[in-house]
């Protein structure tokens, strides 16, 4: 028998796993797959990764979840305190002051 391995997953310079040969991130895929897509539905939207790329990048996932989950948190957050620094955009203002928002 004869044993055949393929990652398709590399790391980058700062840690980040990508898709071997692209620029997409590994979390990238597996946030579309906690939105709900399916492999295939992730396929549309990324017609440049083969559905090998996909299910590799949602196996290395599942082989490093707790770093990958803590990682999607931490960004979450970010991401919401960056929107809360921001404030309401001028046509959210806008929209609430024409009563066309509550």
């Amino acid at each position: 028998m004869t044993a055949v391995t393929t990652s398709h997953i590399v790391i980058d310079d700062q840690g980040r796993p990508l898709i071997e040969g692209t620029r997409t991130k590994v979390i990238m895929v597996v946030m579309d797959k906690m939105n709900g897509m399916t492999p295939e539905e992730i396929h549309e939207a990324y017609p440049d990764l083969s559905l090998a790329q996909i299910h590799a990048a949602l196996v290395y996932y599942y082989d490093h979840k707790a770093e990958l989950d803590a990682e999607i948190a931490r960004q979450s957050q970010e991401y919401e305190q960056l929107r809360a620094a921001a404030g309401e955009s001028r046509f959210v203002k806008r929209m609430r002051s024409e009563g066309k928002l509550p």
